[in-house]
């Protein structure tokens, strides 16, 4: 896919988010010359405005305090007020905009990922792998999510998709015995990469901690290195609720990174600036749509100024 495409794709996916936004945003820049005071009432609307796009009351309050330092009493356009925010925006995301990068030694990376089932998980897993594999790295999936049978076959027949080596075991078989069979097979073949798919059931929280326990328990015998990333796939559908999932996956994984998936189409993209305000973790990636090549490394300047409708 072409820079220009993605671009667009992005834009489309951002609409809804972008659109209600700014709606709100110029509500009100009023009169034949279309400007407005920054006054207080003004700020309300913005700060209004960005609570109801799930930026969230914190990034909100802080975006207004910059504005209000930078520009109280001003007048400004439609234009000049949404490039300001989208300023803001950016100045919160600049710093959790990091890619994963593949510098384990010795070898194979681990990276664990995340996340609850209907994320996207297993798709963006692939994804992952092909953009590794794009760079020239060695890479090998580990089915380690085998409470769904659904899970095993879709990471199989991504894998002979994108032509990588993938470790499986049956239904209901142990993932730690399989991400074990899978460092293994991954030092043997000096693979970079290996991407493992963990359970995704959060109804039971105590064994899904114990789980991912022993995972690590097995991993740290191989290399007490590994995991090297704990990738989190995040739903931007969901708002909010992708927050409360942070909180969760913090508490029994530790969580080093994320990962947006289905922002095309959600009027939920605000919840990006909400997650780095509110933890400060690396987001790595962004999706937006489908295809293998629709996961990107995220761009804070552009995801801001496309939010803020100005990109």
């Amino acid at each position: 896919m072409s820079e220009t495409s993605w671009k667009d794709r992005l834009f489309g996916g951002f609409r809804k988010t972008s659109e209600r936004l700014s709606e709100n945003l110029a509500a009100p820049i009023t009169g034949v010359v279309g400007t407005a005071k920054l006054d207080n009432a003004t700020l309300d609307t913005v700060e209004d405005a960005l609570i109801m796009s799930d930026l969230g009351p914190s990034a909100a309050a802080r975006i207004r305090a910059k504005l209000t330092e930078k520009r109280f009493g001003l007048s400004i356009t439609e234009r000049e007020l949404k490039e300001a925010v989208a300023e803001e925006i950016a100045e919160i995301l600049r710093p959790v905009a990091k890619p994963i990068e593949i510098t384990a030694f010795p070898r194979p990376q681990v990276i664990l990922v995340i996340g609850v089932n209907g994320s996207g998980k297993t798709t963006t897993i692939a994804k992952l792998a092909h953009w590794f594999k794009e760079d020239d790295y060695g890479v090998m999936l580990a089915a380690g999510d085998t409470f769904r049978a659904a899970a095993i076959g879709q990471l199989a027949t991504w894998a002979g998709r994108i032509d990588v080596p993938i470790v499986r075991g049956p239904e209901g078989g142990d993932p730690a015995s399989i991400v074990f069979d899978a460092v293994k097979a991954a030092t043997e073949q000096g693979i970079d990469a290996l991407v493992v798919d963990t359970a995704g059931r959060l109804q039971n929280k105590r064994e899904l901690m114990d789980e991912l326990a022993k995972i690590r328990k097995v991993l740290g015998r191989l290399n007490p290195e590994a995991p090297h990333d704990v990738v989190l796939v995040l739903d931007a559908t969901n708002g909010q609720n992708a927050l409360a999932q942070i909180d969760v996956f913090k508490e029994v994984a530790g969580v080093t990174g994320l990962i947006m998936t289905k922002l095309d189409g959600t009027a939920r993209g605000g919840i990006l600036v909400a997650a780095a305000e509110q933890y400060g973790l690396p987001i790595h990636a962004i999706g937006v749509g489908e295809k293998i090549d629709d996961l990107r490394p995220f761009d804070p300047d552009l995801v801001a100024r496309v939010i803020a409708g100005v990109a």
